[in-house]
């Protein structure tokens, strides 16, 4: 049964490690991925990297083979598309212009990580955003 939130995102530390994982052995490129889960509760509960098509440390996308692959098993599996992640090396975990035009997901959360200090803890690394119609708004993020 789901519980009812306050519109956050929610993830597990080991969730929330995994991406912080995965965005440095990325580095210096952005990494970037899908969280599935449930959309009702804002609950992400598996992470599946993609190749970032851009292989730049200033803009990602996620390759078109890998979306399309990921999400197909995100349906067959009865989940959501709960948020795509990626990383900032360079910059904070805030979206930058780019990443406002290019979001074309109103009901996933963007899940951001800012790589600037690799020693930080997932709750200061990361930070959810919803986007919608080129205008960020931030959203509660739970780890734990």
């Amino acid at each position: 049964m789901s519980e009812p939130t306050d519109g956050a995102l929610i993830l597990s530390t080991a969730l929330a490690d995994e991406l912080l994982a995965h965005a440095a052995a990325e580095a210096p490129n952005e990494a970037c991925g899908i969280l599935a889960g449930s959309l009702a509760d804002g609950r992400a509960t598996a992470y599946h990297p993609a190749r970032n098509a851009e292989a730049s440390p200033f803009v990602y996308t996620v390759h078109p083979d890998d979306l399309v692959r990921i999400v197909l098993g995100i349906e067959d599996a009865g989940q959501d598309l709960v948020a795509i992640f990626h990383s900032h090396t360079q910059s904070p975990a805030v979206p930058s212009p780019t990443d406002r035009r290019q979001a074309m997901y109103p009901d996933a959360f963007y899940l951001l990580a800012s790589m600037l200090d690799p020693d930080v803890v997932p709750m200061q690394a990361l930070r959810a955003w919803r986007i919608r119609d080129g205008e960020a708004t931030e959203a509660p993020l739970r780890i734990g």
